[in-house]
């Protein structure tokens, strides 16, 4: 039985649809009981959980600007929260996984290439230069520093074929006006399955950069989806960041490269990220 938190989410949603598929049992965890070690335990301990993934957080709606305006449910979802499963999964010694994001890091490394899971957060509040969100994040992977049977999983700007307001294709095809910027992404799917591939697997525990292979700017993606056909529309864009600032975000976004080899190399299937993006706008169902 695995237990999963924040089944109701974006993410939680996709998981729950791949045990299903694999007819693999799995249990909800009330809100109610996420910031109660012992009713979760207890929950657990009922229920006779083998695994535990947590997808559970706090994102703010439309976005993450929102955060600024929740902070205390900010804080508890993605900075508290963590820490309070590990006490429990490890008084338990039950192995868990944690949805953590790649929106700890901003830019690329010094030397050009992606951010590695060696490289410590540049984008948090010890640097003073992150939204309240990223910030957040920052913490929860510190408080799951030699974490026992953890694994912490890293995901960057989701993707897929749907039209969900989470889907970074829905949002270049919503939004009027575009940043120009280089990222990596993570096809939701792809991610999910991945997660689970740890376990089965067995992987070694630790933290994970679960992003397709490679990364593209805002304009290569809006190239290949004027390709699909999926969109002709004229595309905008802001001249720069600064401009962006001013007109349509409260607080700095993370724009970032981060390298997968790490994940590829244990064994986790992640297609290049330009493949991701095609196959996912030629079964597009938005």
């Amino acid at each position: 039985m695995i237990g999963l938190l924040g089944s109701n989410g974006y993410v939680g949603t996709t998981f729950r649809l791949l045990f299903d598929r694999l007819q693999i049992p799995w249990m909800p965890v009330p809100r109610s009981e996420l910031y109660d070690a012992r009713r979760l335990a207890a929950a657990f301990k009922h229920a006779d959980v083998s695994c535990v993934i947590n997808c559970a957080g706090f994102t703010g709606k439309p976005n993450v600007d929102a955060c600024e305006l929740q902070k205390t449910e900010c804080l508890l979802g993605n900075g508290v929260l963590p820490g309070i499963i590990r006490e429990v999964c490890e008084a338990l010694d039950i192995p868990w996984g944690h949805v953590s994001t790649g929106c700890i890091f901003t830019g690329r490394r010094g030397d050009g290439h992606g951010f590695t899971e060696a490289d410590p957060p540049n984008f948090s509040f010890r640097q003073d230069n992150c939204s309240f969100y990223s910030g957040a994040k920052a913490l929860g992977e510190e408080v799951l520093v030699g974490a026992k049977r953890c694994y912490v999983w890293r995901l960057r700007i989701p993707l897929e074929n749907t039209s969900s307001p989470r889907n970074y294709l829905q949002k270049l095809l919503s939004y009027d006006t575009l940043l120009e910027a280089e990222n990596s992404l993570s096809q939701l799917q792809e991610f999910v399955q991945a997660c689970y591939d740890s376990f089965r697997l067995e992987i070694p525990y630790g933290t994970y950069n679960v992003t397709n292979p490679g990364s593209v700017w805002t304009s290569d993606v809006v190239e290949l989806i004027k390709k699909s056909g999926v969109s002709q529309k004229n595309f905008k864009y802001f001249h720069d960041e600064s401009q962006f600032m001013q007109l349509a975000a409260k607080t700095p976004r993370s724009n970032c490269v981060l390298d997968s080899s790490k994940a590829i190399d244990a064994g986790l299937t992640l297609s290049p990220v330009i493949e991701a993006i095609e196959k996912m706008l030629g079964s597009w169902k938005g």
